[in-house]
């Protein structure tokens, strides 16, 4: 996974992360990154700072020690407990970006079946006709979500919950 810092043509940065680059093309390509400040799609990545790895840095991220008991990291908050990463702050921004996607989640899966990792035959048995036409949700590879595009069966990603990817 890579982590892009972006930005849309009205000069909202925000932040996403992709399998790969080309995967980040190809989703600007069709339309799939959109910025979450104002919905426009057109995007682009934005200059990154890269990341340095040194021994200050190294220093911060490992848990701290017997000798490091009780100090505070840098900026005066408390150290983490023994044998715990330290935690990456939020802005509120970024909280209600959370919370938005952890309630429109809930309001998606809550109104549909769950029918696992049977999601694409399920797809296109209701596309066919086969099986009644209902709100589903459920597991796709890559692969299968773009084969039932390409076949014009209509399908949306949900979003992954913050937490998921953690």
């Amino acid at each position: 996974m890579i982590k892009y810092a972006l930005v849309c043509d009205k000069g909202h940065d925000f932040e996403s992360w992709f399998p790969n680059s080309d995967s980040f093309d190809a989703q600007v390509r069709r339309g799939f990154v959109e910025c979450p400040s104002c919905q426009s799609k057109k995007v682009s990545k934005a200059l990154m700072a890269p990341a340095v790895s040194t021994s200050r840095r190294k220093a911060a991220m490992r848990p701290p020690g017997p000798a490091d008991a009780g100090e505070a990291a840098p900026g005066g908050a408390p150290a983490p407990a023994a044998g715990r990463q330290p935690v990456a702050l939020l802005d509120e921004r970024q909280r209600q970006a959370r919370e938005m996607i952890r309630d429109l989640h809930e309001k998606l899966t809550e109104n549909s079946t769950d029918v696992g990792d049977k999601f694409s035959d399920e797809a296109r048995r209701m596309h066919d006709g086969d099986a009644p036409k209902r709100s589903i949700h459920g597991k796709a590879t890559f692969a299968e979500a773009k084969a039932l595009v390409e076949e014009g069966i209509p399908v949306l990603p949900l979003p992954s919950l913050p937490d998921e990817q953690n």
